[in-house]
């Protein structure tokens, strides 16, 4: 709907808001052609515990495009691994990135360690202790 133009002034000041196209020309947002977005799924319930013997943890079901960031903490000596899921947790792999081993932690850590993009999948650690307690946390 235009905006009426009134007196004292003979003009409005007008603002558009525009974005790149295909083509690479600027696009104006209209009802047409509306701003495009991403709907971001809400973050996942955090897998959290604590582990005082050899075993696995999860699953944790990763929301779609989001990293998933994992926190190990306490004292303790042994490895951590993060195993990944397609087919509900039937067949669990290790998480390698050019063949070569990724996600495997002999220490505390906080970082970002995955991103997925498959809806379902799930995450689990696989956790190897020989000694000490571990306090663990995948979030996103």
């Amino acid at each position: 709907m235009p905006t009426p133009i009134q007196n004292p002034a003979n003009y409005i000041p007008v603002q558009a808001l525009a974005f790149s196209q295909a083509d690479g020309n600027s696009g104006l947002v209209s009802a047409d052609l509306p701003l495009p977005v991403s709907i971001v799924r809400p973050a996942a319930a955090p897998l959290a515990g604590t582990a005082a013997a050899t075993g696995q943890a999860g699953p944790f079901v990763p929301a779609v495009g989001r990293p998933v960031v994992l926190s190990l903490t306490g004292t303790w000596s042994g490895t951590v691994r993060i195993l990944r899921s397609v087919d509900a947790g039937v067949t669990r792999l290790p998480l390698t990135i050019g063949g070569e081993t990724w996600g495997e932690f002999a220490a505390n850590a906080c970082e970002p360690v995955w991103e997925e993009y498959e809806d379902g999948a799930r995450l689990y650690l696989d956790i190897t202790l020989s000694a000490g307690t571990l306090t663990y946390r995948v979030a996103q």
